[in-house]
């Protein structure tokens, strides 16, 4: 499970340093693809063929399952996790995200998200904001 915030720089190279916790469960490798909100989602093997499995029971009738899944499916690529524990990350997934130097990485369960540092600035003070009516919305799943 991924819990936790941490802040990072992008190196010239476009390389983030993966924190120690996340390492050890996305081994040497994980699949990087374009996110929501937006941000980039990095998934471990595991978890990303859960996520494909899904994806492939969508209906291919439904123009929302067809845009989803080529979000998530033609973003996706798989970086190595070098020895000093860096990925580098695609100059494509890069510009999508607007990532450029200061950089959030955040748990989510099962993925880690990548945000730029300012607009994850943002979207974390709204989503506290509206915590309350956010809450009230999901009841209904005994959250």
């Amino acid at each position: 499970m991924f819990i936790g915030e941490y802040h990072h720089n992008l190196d010239q190279k476009g390389r983030i340093a993966v924190p120690v916790k996340f390492r050890a469960e996305l081994g040497s490798s994980a699949i990087i693809t374009k996110g929501l909100d937006p941000c980039l989602f990095v998934y471990p093997k595991e978890e990303w063929i859960k996520m494909t499995d899904k994806l492939a029971n969508l209906p291919v009738s439904s123009s929302s399952a067809r845009a989803f899944s080529r979000l998530m499916l033609s973003g996706a690529m798989e970086v190595e996790i070098d020895k000093q524990g860096r990925a580098l990350l695609p100059g494509y997934l890069r510009e999508y995200a607007g990532l450029k130097d200061a950089v959030v990485m955040t748990g989510v369960l099962n993925r880690v998200e990548i945000w730029d540092k300012q607009g994850w600035a943002r979207y974390s003070k709204d989503a506290e904001a509206n915590a309350s009516d956010n809450a009230e919305k999901l009841t209904e799943w005994e959250i």
